[in-house]
C-alpha cells in the first residue's frame, strides 16, 4: 500500500481539484493535480506551435521545462519557471487538453512526474485526476471516485473558470462535458474508469464542506 496517498478520480467538472485541495489542507498534505500537468503542456505546445506528437511533446516538456513546483501552498504548474496556474484554465487549453492527454508518451511522462512529486514528499499527498487510482497509484491507501449530475458539473466548471452560469452557458457546457467524457472514457490508453476498490461519492446534492468532510473522515480511518 502507498503510504498516505489519497487518489481522487472522476470526470471533468465533478469537483476533483477543489475538493482535493481542501482535503489536502485539512490533512496537512500537499495537493497534486494531474490535470495541471496536462494543461500546462497543452498551453506550452499551443504557444510554441508544437504538433501534438508524443515524442515532440515530451521533448518540449523536458526542454522548457514543464513541471510541478512544490511551494508552501502545494504543487503548482510551471512552464519555463513561470507559474501558469491561471492561463492553463483558458478555453483554448480546455478545448485541446483531452486530445493531448490521450497520447501514450505524454501520459507516461505525466505519471513519472506525479510519482516523482510524491517521492519528494514522503508523508504522502492528495492527487486528483482520471486514472490516479487505476494507473498512477493503484495501491493508494484511499481511492475516491467523484460523480455529479451533468448540469451541476457544468455549473461548477463555469464558476471555476470565472464565467456566468446562465441557462444557455450551462447547456453549452453540458455538451462540452459530454464530449470530454466520451473522449476520456473511450481512449485506448488509461481510459476514465472507476477503480474496483474506489469509494463512489455523488456530490450533486452535497455542500462543498460535506463532500470534503466525507473524504477526510475516510482518510483518517484509513491512516489510523
Amino acid at each position: 500500500m502507498t503510504s498516505r496517498v489519497i487518489a481522487i478520480d472522476g470526470p471533468a467538472g465533478s469537483g476533483k481539484s477543489t475538493t482535493a485541495s481542501a482535503v489536502a489542507a485539512l490533512l496537512g498534505l500537499p495537493h497534486v493535480e494531474s490535470g495541471a500537468l496536462y494543461r500546462a503542456l497543452t498551453l506550452a505546445a499551443l504557444d510554441a506551435g508544437t504538433a501534438f506528437v508524443g515524442q515532440r511533446l515530451v521533448a518540449l516538456a523536458h526542454s522548457l521545462p514543464v513541471r510541478l513546483d512544490l511551494t508552501d501552498a502545494g504543487f503548482r504548474p510551471e512552464v519555463a519557471g513561470t507559474d501558469v496556474s491561471e492561463p492553463i484554465r483558458s478555453e483554448r487549453v480546455t478545448a485541446r487538453v483531452s486530445e493531448l492527454s490521450a497520447i501514450a508518451e505524454v501520459r507516461e511522462w505525466v505519471n513519472e512526474e506525479l510519482r516523482a512529486a510524491v517521492e519528494r514528499h514522503p508523508r504522502g499527498a492528495v492527487l486528483d485526476g482520471r486514472d490516479i487510482g487505476t494507473v498512477v497509484f493503484p495501491d493508494a491507501a484511499l481511492k475516491i471516485f467523484l460523480v455529479a449530475r451533468p448540469e451541476e458539473r457544468a455549473r461548477r466548471r463555469l464558476l471555476q473558470d470565472g464565467r456566468e452560469a446562465t441557462p444557455e452557458a450551462i447547456e453549452h457546457e453540458v455538451a462540452e462535458l459530454e464530449r470530454r467524457d466520451h473522449l476520456d472514457s473511450t481512449r485506448a490508453v488509461a481510459p476514465l474508469t472507476q477503480a474496483a476498490d474506489a469509494v463512489p461519492l455523488d456530490t450533486s446534492d452535497l455542500t462543498f464542506e460535506d463532500q470534503v468532510e466525507a473524504i477526510v473522515s475516510r482518510a483518517r480511518k484509513a491512516f489510523s
